[in-house]
Formats: C-alpha cells, sequence, structure tokens
C-alpha cells in the first residue's frame, strides 16, 4: 500500500509490539455536520421528504421558490455526484396523509441549507418538490488485500483498475460515468506523461485484469495541494475520454453525506488486485476484499502507531494486531462502508508502513475532507 517506489518494513519480532492502550474514543474518525433537518429522498415516488427535530414523521417540501441549486445542494448532502432531474408534482396528483406538513423555503433563503426551511400545514403553490439524484453506491445484491477472500463478482461494482499501459499500477472507484477517483501518488509521478497512457479497466472480478480491454483517459487532475513527501491530499480525479455502459457488473459508488458522523470500529470494506503476502510481490487474479473496522485518529496518530503523521486529510482503518490490510497493487482503491443499503466511499486507499503489520494499520484518504474539491473538478467539465 505504500507507494511504488516504496520497500517493505522487515516484519517485527512479535516480543517487540508495543501494546496500543484502547482508551475512550468519542472524536468521529469521520465528522459530519448533523443539523436539525434531515433529508431523503422516497424511493418509490422521488419526493423530496425531511425530517424536523422535534416533530414526528416526514414532511413533503412545497415548490415554493425552489431554485436548480438547491437540488444540486441536496444531492450532495445525500452523497450524490449531481442531480439528474428535478420537477415540481401537484398534490392533487399524490396520495397524502390527512395531517401532512410540509417544509417550504423562507424568503430570502440565506444561511445553511437546514436554516432555509420553515414549516407549514399547508402548500399554497399545489405543488411539491420531486428530485432525483445520480444513481450510486448500490450493488448486484442489494482486495489485493493482506489476508482477504476473493470477492464476489458484481459486489464491488465501482472498483476499477488504474493502468499504466498494459500493467496494472492502482486500484480506483467509479464516481459517474466518465470520472474514476484515484490517489494522487498513483499519478504524480507521471505527470509530464500524456494521460492516453493510462487505461481504466472496469466490472472486472476475475480473470487476469492486465488481459482486459481498457478506457482511455483523457484528464488526470490531482489535488493542486498533494505533498508527495507527507502524502496529504492524497487523491487525484480521471476523467475518461468515453463514458463507462453502467451494468450489474460496473456502477458509481456514493460519497459520503455531509451530515453524518462515522466513529471508531464503523464496519468498512477495502478491495483490490494487490499483493496478498506482503513478502511476495504479485498480483492476485481474482478481486480481495477485506474487513477493516475505523480507527480513531488520535489513537492511530498516538506514539505507538503512526506519532502524528496523520494529517486531516488521512483516516486509519484496520486492525492493531495487523494481519489484515491493503497493499501495494490496492493504491487508490475504496475503502467503503454501508449507510442503510447505500455504499459510500469514505477513503482511498493510501499508505502505511508495511502492509499488515501490528501498530501500524492502513492509512487512507479521508474522502469527506475533500468533498469541494470533488464537485468542483467533476463540475468544470461535467459533460458527458
Amino acid at each position: 500500500m505504500p507507494p511504488p517506489d516504496q520497500g517493505f518494513a522487515p516484519p517485527q519480532e512479535p516480543g517487540a509490539i508495543p501494546e496500543c492502550a484502547e482508551g475512550e474514543e468519542d472524536e468521529p474518525v469521520v465528522r459530519g455536520a448533523p443539523g436539525r433537518v434531515s433529508f431523503r429522498i422516497n424511493s418509490d415516488s422521488s419526493l423530496l421528504e425531511a425530517r424536523v427535530r422535534g416533530r414526528p414523521g416526514w414532511l413533503l417540501a412545497c415548490h415554493e421558490r425552489w431554485r436548480l441549486r438547491l437540488a444540486t445542494q441536496l444531492c450532495r448532502h445525500l452523497g450524490a455526484l449531481r442531480m439528474t432531474h428535478q420537477k415540481g408534482v401537484n398534490l392533487t396528483d399524490v396520495r397524502v396523509k390527512d395531517a401532512q406538513e410540509f417544509i417550504q423555503l423562507r424568503p430570502g433563503q440565506q444561511g445553511s441549507l437546514e436554516d432555509m426551511w420553515q414549516v407549514r400545514s399547508t402548500c399554497e403553490s399545489g405543488r411539491i418538490v420531486a428530485l432525483k439524484c445520480s444513481e450510486c453506491g448500490l450493488h448486484r445484491g442489494a482486495l489485493r488485500v493482506v489476508g482477504g477472500t476473493d470477492a464476489a463478482p458484481g459486489r464491488w461494482p465501482w472498483q476499477v483498475s488504474v493502468r499504466h499501459g498494459s500493467r496494472h499500477h492502482c486500484g480506483g472507484s467509479v464516481l459517474a460515468p466518465s470520472w474514476i477517483v484515484t490517489a494522487a501518488h498513483c499519478v504524480h509521478s507521471y505527470r509530464r506523461l500524456h494521460a492516453s497512457g493510462w487505461l481504466v479497466g472496469a466490472g472486472v472480478a476475475r480473470g487476469s485484469i492486465e488481459q482486459e480491454a481498457g478506457v482511455p483517459v483523457e484528464k488526470v487532475i490531482y489535488h493542486p495541494l498533494y505533498n508527495g513527501s507527507s502524502l496529504d491530499y492524497d487523491i487525484a480525479l480521471m476523467k475518461l475520454r468515453t463514458p463507462l455502459n453502467f451494468s450489474d457488473a460496473i456502477r458509481a459508488v456514493c460519497l459520503p453525506p455531509s451530515h453524518r458522523d462515522l466513529f471508531q470500529g464503523t464496519p468498512c470494506w477495502v478491495s483490490g488486485w494487490g499483493y496478498t503476502r506482503p513478502d511476495q510481490a504479485q498480483l492476485t487474479e481474482t478481486l480481495q476484499e477485506a474487513l477493516v473496522p475505523l480507527i480513531s485518529t488520535r489513537r492511530c496518530n498516538s506514539s505507538c502507531m503512526y506519532k502524528g503523521e496523520l494529517t486531516a486529510r488521512m483516516l486509519c482503518a484496520g486492525y492493531p494486531q495487523g494481519k489484515i490490510d491493503a497493499c501495494q497493487g490496492d493504491s487508490g482503491g475504496p475503502l467503503v462502508c454501508q449507510d442503510e443499503l447505500t455504499w459510500r466511499l469514505v477513503g482511498v486507499v493510501s499508505w502505511g508502513q508495511g502492509c499488515a503489520e501490528p501498530n501500524h494499520p492502513g492509512v487512507y484518504t479521508n474522502v469527506a475532507q475533500l468533498l469541494p474539491w470533488i464537485y468542483r473538478t467533476t463540475e468544470v467539465s461535467w459533460g458527458r
């Protein structure tokens, strides 16, 4: 999992492993911004619904003063990359409960997303908001990885192989038909080479990933604050020359929602084709997966782990005792956590000391910290 030019650290003797105190860890690993209003889109009707703290049930959203930018803002708030469809629906066309209440935009619409609304007993316009966001985070059923197991085909349909020429170089994740996210350290040292030298292989779970036809890359954009020494801001986006055709085997992953905290112990999954043994430099032919719980940043930055090397753009996942971890060839790939039925890209495989070593869990780019850059970059040329 370290950058490809780094070697493996020699394994520690069991007697030399320092004990890491568990401690009380109340700080979230991924910090959201929980508010007094929460939102959802009804999967059956596509109607926008809101719940206001202290009030029972879900409220429908009146269409008065509705704006296009609000639709985009709400989709991003829910973890989708973009809005795909919005409209006002006549209340007369919808079955509404007798005591149904509504939220309506305040005049002026200043402040945060949750401060824009007021509760109403009626909708003056007689229309409510229907909204669809870009589909993400679902696989058909609903990792080069040390200590991992084979992943069933279609289980991680957002996982891609980022290849330089015909060789698998790193992992990556599908955000949209034309957009892939990976680690900056995977592409930064090749920045003088033309983007078309990169290929992305999608929809491959079994068989040699290097023999599959790949989609050429049109543009590689790494984070402008990326630091090759500390691996801070270790994230990059790839725009594909032709969009992927979504299917059971190829789908997008959701981004983290802006309103939810994730704490130590949250079960997440890492996947990839990297080395399955730290001492064996050979890619696997079958996509591997492993369950790795989040570890608090305070604990991961402590003297018995990474001694303050983590920045706010990083998070840890894995096991203090080692044995299960991402490794070389997995870099840039996804760390996903499930939110009800939806899978969200919480981390990008970034670095670590060795692979699966005790007290050196995997370090991942903290995607929630970099959402504004992702939205801004993919917005510039959404096009396809």
